[in-house]
């Protein structure tokens, strides 16, 4: 079970037993990212029912995006802030990675924070008003089901970063029990709408990647963390089309 809590204690802010840590089981938790992020969504299914029965929506929209951003400690928005810095500054490959290594945040990951936000809270409380709650539980699920697949298909290129010997862990079985997982939690509560949802959600998502790729020259912590933000995101406004134009 050690590789799944460290998996729990790396994602999220949930209470876990005493871990031993070790370099395997560090590794071999990437392949239960899919399963903290289906844990991540029933928080926040939870949360949600709870805040629209005491709070008028708005108002139970916003503390269901604060809940979101506190059990995961703002892990991905960190990295989605250190991103927009380095890529914001339009200097060279080095300069963007010395950038994204500094802990101080810039005008432009503030910029990407702000609007990011706006957007996801806007998103949570469009989707409360149209659809069932429980479609809460899918953005998180998706966003770490496309992280693995990052993870796997895509290099990673920061030297002795969080991100080190994640892909050792991950074995072709693994990321194929990953896909059925998804697959399945997302047919059970969205239906075959919300398969084409996820289908488009981490087709975006691979864009994403690769014109980071295209910048960088491979893939970075921040780079998971951003993409798990923007795979969120986007997964929110397609479900939000899915529900207007097929539902």
């Amino acid at each position: 079970m050690n590789p799944l809590f460290s998996a729990i204690a790396f994602l999220t802010k949930f209470p876990v037993p005493p871990l031993q840590h070790s370099a395997l089981d560090w590794q071999k938790s990437v392949a239960y990212y899919p399963l903290v992020g289906f844990l991540l969504g029933l928080f926040l299914w939870v949360s949600a029912e709870g805040f629209v029965y005491l709070f008028p929506s708005s108002i139970a929209a916003m503390l269901t995006l604060v809940a979101w951003v506190f059990v995961t400690g703002g892990l991905h928005l960190d990295g989605w802030m250190d991103l927009a810095d380095g890529l914001g500054s339009y200097r060279s490959k080095e300069d963007m990675m010395r950038i994204m290594k500094d802990s101080r945040v810039g005008a432009m990951g503030v910029l990407a924070a702000v609007l990011l936000l706006l957007v996801k809270g806007t998103a949570v409380y469009e989707l409360s008003q149209t659809a069932p709650l429980s479609w809460f539980i899918l953005p998180p699920l998706a966003a770490r089901f496309a992280l693995i697949g990052a993870i796997w298909f895509w290099p990673y290129i920061s030297v002795n970063g969080i991100g080190t010997g994640m892909r050792q862990g991950l074995t072709r079985r693994k990321l194929m029990l990953g896909i059925a997982f998804a697959i399945i939690a997302v047919y059970l509560i969205q239906g075959k709408t919300g398969l084409f949802v996820l289908f488009l959600a981490c087709l975006s998502g691979a864009w994403f990647i690769q014109r980071l790729c295209k910048r960088l020259g491979g893939l970075t912590g921040d780079g998971y963390g951003a993409l798990v933000e923007w795979v969120e995101v986007c997964y929110l406004l397609l479900s939000l089309l899915a529900g207007r134009w097929f539902l």
